[in-house]
């Protein structure tokens, strides 16, 4: 294994590289490629990379790029892509077909305003916008975070009790133009964590099949009762894939939710996101001089883990969620806007409180 100084972008590139390769012995790797700042060197990365047995195709639109990965993964192979901002808003309407069709994409998210007015900055608001898609969705606060959770979420998603695509976020030139120390795994190793994609639904010639066919609303209802077991069962095919990543590669990959100094603490800070590193800091610091302070770090923004969430404030009598993304529309009973994440702790707070 070895430690260079990389980009955000390298280290997504790389682990969907190498996670691509590793399917050499099944049906191979298919990604859509269409550019968008700041995800543009993520494409470049995957575009140069000599596969075995896979081929990136350049598009002309980030709605042909989820095609093309939906095309792949129900022939069998492992999909994968990259966008970020308007990008993610153009391919909304794949994005959920691929999530209705059970299929173990993984894409990573680098998180840009949406516009206009054009902003090419950090704002998660491009993936919170697709938090009612069936996609599970991880946020990643450092280099090293974003690549093995990348490696992590095609464990979790390919797994037979979850088979739902994978949304890995990390935020714009924080992350992806900034570089970092990053252990860079060699492919033997990545071998030994994924296995060969097994998509038990994809396609097979000797017995054809219609895909996306008409139903009635109770099939719909059914269909959506199976993806919400679906995601009950992230959380535990995610710690089983975490312990093994930790076999392998010798480190861990982080959980789902990560708390510092809540046992005893009267204010709690929630953060997402490399703004978790920045408050991290800000709370050891504090700690330092005295005060009752804490923070909790949600990596797994979907499914929800509230319950957990809620058990890591301990007995903190003020919490602050530090959102870098904007809800217009809703007000708390203050009359501030606050953003989409810091809606969803607060709606389950007040359901539990």
């Amino acid at each position: 294994m070895a430690r260079k100084l990389i980009t955000g972008n390298h280290a997504a590139g790389h682990a969907l590289a190498l996670a691509g390769e590793a399917n050499r012995g099944g049906r191979g790797c298919t990604g859509g490629a269409y550019p968008i700042t700041p995800q543009t060197e993520i494409i470049e990365y995957l575009l140069n990379f000599p596969f075995t047995k896979g081929r990136i195709v350049p598009v002309e639109s980030e709605h042909s790029a989820m095609a093309v990965c939906i095309g792949a993964s129900l022939a069998g192979a492992r999909a994968f892509t990259a966008s970020s901002s308007n990008g993610l808003a153009y391919m909304t309407e794949n994005v959920f077909c691929a999530g209705y069709y059970r299929l173990p994409i993984v894409m990573v998210a680098v998180n840009r305003t949406l516009g206009p007015p054009w902003n090419i900055w950090s704002d998660q608001g491009d993936a919170l916008a697709l938090r009612d898609a069936p996609w599970i969705q991880f946020f990643c606060d450092t280099h090293q975070e974003v690549l093995d959770t990348v490696l992590v979420a095609f464990r979790v998603g390919e797994d037979r009790r979850v088979l739902l695509p994978v949304l890995v976020s990390m935020d714009a030139f924080i992350l992806s133009h900034t570089t970092s120390e990053t252990d860079l795994p060699e492919q033997h190793a990545v071998d030994r964590f994924l296995p060969t994609c097994d998509i038990p639904h994809c396609l097979d010639q000797q017995h054809p099949v219609t895909v996306g066919g008409l139903i009635w609303p109770r099939e719909t209802a059914s269909q959506r009762w199976e993806i919400d077991q679906a995601f009950r069962n992230v959380e535990p095919v995610f710690e089983q894939a975490r312990r093994e990543f930790a076999d392998v590669f010798g480190r861990s990959v982080g959980g789902p939710i990560s708390a510092i100094g809540t046992e005893d603490a009267e204010v709690v800070l929630v953060a997402s996101g490399a703004i978790a590193c920045t408050a991290a800091d800000v709370v050891h610091e504090r700690r330092r001089a005295g005060e009752r302070i804490g923070l909790i770090k949600v990596k797994l923004f979907r499914p929800f883990l509230g319950t957990a969430i809620r058990r890591a404030l301990g007995k903190a009598t003020k919490v602050g969620v530090l959102d870098r993304n904007y809800a217009p529309g809703w007000a708390g009973s203050s009359g501030t806007t606050c953003g989409p994440s810091c809606r969803e702790h607060r709606a389950f707070w007040y359901r539990t409180t």
